[in-house]
């Protein structure tokens, strides 16, 4: 499968689970046997923790179809990178999404943590830690007293994890370069279950929209 056709099939599934009429594909016990022993997914999903962003649920996919990496605020460490390589470089996934949405949690503590100074309890820190970089120069610009559009947020977040897989990543560079892989961005609205292309890089026949 190329990174158009993997990304056209979460297309479709997410335009399914949009018009509730989702197919829950790949769910049955037929299914569950042929995964015994072997798995072949078509996609690397890089989310958010958050409960309300389950990724097979809001892209129609089933069992075996994506492998699925998650941390609060889809912040980005050395498992992390492990992990999705895991799925690049042993499953062959063609694709990656780094998927973020609205009301995230960590990315309002960052925000608040900017503009006030406040610092968040125990090892929450560790994730807001992680997010700044995203948002640090959006909160400069607008100045730290000010609130910032959380759409404005969310979107510069997901955009600055898709580089920094390409950047961290040799392997996930290589493979983009070679056309091999597509690393995309995509930010989900909670209320409406759509999910919109927001970056890209490499070639998946499809630009996010000015």
């Amino acid at each position: 499968m190329t990174p158009s056709e993997a990304w056209a099939r979460l297309r479709a599934g997410n335009a399914r689970f949009v018009q509730d009429t989702p197919e829950h594909p790949d769910q049955d016990a037929v299914r569950r046997r042929e995964l015994r022993t072997v798995q072949h997914p078509h996609t690397v999903i890089f989310g958010c923790s958050d409960s309300r962003v389950a990724a097979e649920i809001i892209f129609d996919q089933g069992l075996g179809d994506v492998f699925v990496v998650r941390t609060a605020g889809h912040v980005v460490d050395t498992t992390v990178l492990g992990s999705i390589e895991y799925g690049t470089e042993v499953l062959h996934t063609p694709l990656v999404v780094v998927l973020g949405h609205d009301s995230c949690g960590a990315v309002a503590a960052t925000a608040h943590t900017l503009a006030t100074g406040e610092q968040p309890p125990g090892f929450v820190r560790a994730v807001v830690d992680k997010v700044i970089p995203s948002v640090a120069e959006l909160t400069s610009r607008h100045g730290l007293t000010h609130p910032i559009d959380p759409d404005v947020l969310r979107t510069e977040h997901v955009k600055h994890t898709v580089a920094l897989l390409r950047g961290y990543s040799a392997a996930i560079a290589t493979a983009i370069d070679a056309g091999r892989l597509a690393v995309v961005g995509v930010v989900y609205d909670l209320e409406d279950g759509s999910a919109r292309l927001v970056a890209v890089d490499g070639e998946i026949g499809e630009q996010p929209a000015a």
